[in-house]
């Protein structure tokens, strides 16, 4: 992927592809507004919204901005690579679409414009528990592009061991456990509008077609939705959860274990303890708890812990390749993409994501090579200065 960037750069300024600059904006906060626009209040606040006052979601922006780049000069960036490894599979850039539910609300083709556009930016896709279209018409229009697989683990036993089953059989090469949603956090946008689409039967295809979930009915579906969408409810969280509960994922899939929603030090010794396969350093977008530690802040303890033994990703508040290159620098091994390819999909369906990402590889790329690094593996604190007084200072 060397000279990416440049490339990406000199298709916009060509005249012969001048249509496409006015059809799609660069910036983050433009395909926000594009969005809002284009949505109705209750979609667009389910995407845009967070927990409470939304403090947490300015967390991660700020923590974020609190390390800034010190780039290196005269150091050969002219080949360039931006490839990593995660679990035995090369990909691209280290790069990865997040895992957002009922993408069906913003977008009809939902899950499956934002796989198909993933798949063809090689990008890994992780398809959501609570997706519009089911896990398998996902893999469908994938064909062999990777994608891993993340679950709301919820009450019903027989029901988790059935989706893992799926997960597998359907060629996810990787399990993301959310850990961080146990109950819905309080989300004063969704209940000012009264919006919650999991009350419609949206969201819960791999559900309704799940046997083990349907064992559970009297009616099918088809012919009782409402006491399917009861069921739903009565299963879908589950507070009860303990680090020794880990043990039953293990006894029912062989995928790689990812534990996400990790933002404390001591969870991350726990994890590692639990022997899971990978960390997601994440607050959920700042939709769960109002007032937590901001991702990149976060993410700084987890990897103190971790000291490299399994990879730590990182999810929340990505919105530029500056953002990934600062993730990468303090240890992350990749990032999670959320909220801009969402907004890409509400303005142009499978082809605005396709824009989001390439933007964002574009950015990455050019960002690694002015900070005077040629490869993401070169990456590492010493590419940091630290705004805060209280954090130390690095100028190697």
């Amino acid at each position: 992927m060397s000279g990416y960037g440049e490339k990406v750069q000199f298709q916009i300024y060509s005249p012969e592809h001048s249509n496409e600059s006015g059809k799609f904006p660069l910036a983050f906060e433009e395909w926000e507004r594009l969005a809002k626009e284009k949505l109705d209040d209750g979609p667009y606040w389910y995407v845009a919204g967070g927990a409470g006052s939304g403090v947490t979601m300015k967390a991660n922006r700020q923590a974020i901005d609190r390390h800034v780049l010190q780039p290196r000069m005269l150091c050969n960036v002219e080949e360039r690579d931006l490839s990593v490894t995660l679990f035995g599979r090369n990909h691209q850039s280290p790069i990865l679409l997040a895992p957002i539910g009922v993408q069906s609300i913003i977008h009809e083709q939902g899950e499956l414009a934002s796989a198909r556009a993933s798949a063809k930016a090689g990008v890994p896709y992780i398809a959501s528990t609570a997706s519009s279209y089911t896990m398998e018409e996902i893999a469908e229009v994938m064909g062999d592009a990777t994608r891993w697989f993340q679950l709301y683990w919820g009450k019903d036993k027989e029901v988790t061991a059935s989706m893992l089953q799926r997960a597998e059989k359907a060629g996810y090469s990787a399990l993301v456990v959310t850990l961080d949603t146990p109950i819905l956090g309080w989300r004063e946008k969704d209940l000012e509008h009264t919006y919650l689409p999991f009350m419609n039967g949206i969201g819960i295809a791999n559900y309704l077609s799940d046997p083990a979930f349907c064992s559970n009915l009297k009616k099918s579906p088809q012919e009782d939705m409402r006491s399917a969408i009861q069921f739903f409810f009565s299963i879908f969280s589950n507070s009860s959860l303990t680090w020794e509960d880990i043990a039953f994922l293990r006894e029912h899939t062989k995928l790689p274990i990812i534990l996400k929603g990790i933002v404390h030090p001591n969870d991350a010794e726990l994890a590692l303890q639990a022997d899971v396969d990978g960390i997601i350093v994440s607050n959920h977008g700042g939709r769960q708890v109002d007032g937590a530690i901001g991702a990149m802040d976060a993410l700084l303890g987890v990897c103190e812990v971790v000291k490299g033994r399994v990879p730590v990703l990182m999810d929340s508040g990505i919105s530029r390749g500056s953002d990934v290159v600062k993730a990468i620098s303090l240890g992350a091994t990749a990032v999670l993409l959320g909220r801009p390819y969402a907004y890409g999909l509400a303005v142009g369906g499978e082809e605005g994501v396709s824009h989001v990402l390439r933007n964002l590889i574009a950015d990455t790329d050019l960002t690694l090579a002015l900070s005077g690094r040629s490869s993401i593996r070169e990456l590492d604190s010493s590419l940091l200065f630290k705004r805060d007084a209280s954090l130390k200072h690095s100028f190697q």
